[in-house]
């Protein structure tokens, strides 16, 4: 049994990475997003025959990400998803819920992205006024 295996992607590489997975017949699986110290983290993951394949792109906290729905459509949930939580924010998504599909107008904007003092991210409260600011 072969080991599942990570590949490092940037935003030039991203998408032919993922057409080069539906070529070789894999299945998108789902995405994960994290916090990274200077930006996000996501990993794309891609199944054949119980063998995992992922994707890793690092983006800084302004970056848009190629979206992979225009390859693998099933994307277009978790992309939305990462989105809502974490502001990331895709380009060429299939379908765009604008921040709203898993996220009311009254939730707080982007609940997952961690405020990291001097890189420009910050957490939002239900206002859209960064946490901490004085009106």
């Amino acid at each position: 049994m072969s080991q599942d295996k990570i590949i490092d992607v940037n935003l030039d590489t991203l998408l032919s990475q993922a057409a080069i997975r539906k070529l070789e017949g894999c299945r998108f699986v789902t995405a994960t997003c994290l916090n990274a110290a200077d930006g996000f983290e996501i990993l794309y993951h891609f199944d054949k025959n119980y063998q995992l394949t992922t994707l890793r792109l690092h983006v800084g906290p302004d970056q848009v990400v190629p979206s992979i729905t225009g390859t693998y459509l099933a994307a277009v949930l978790i992309e939305n998803e990462i989105k809502d939580f974490f502001g990331i924010s895709f380009v060429g998504l299939a379908i765009d819920f604008q921040g709203r599909l898993l996220l009311t107008e009254s939730a707080p904007r982007t609940p997952m992205k961690k405020q990291v003092p001097g890189i420009g991210v910050d957490a939002r409260d239900v206002t859209g006024k960064t946490q901490g600011a004085s009106a």
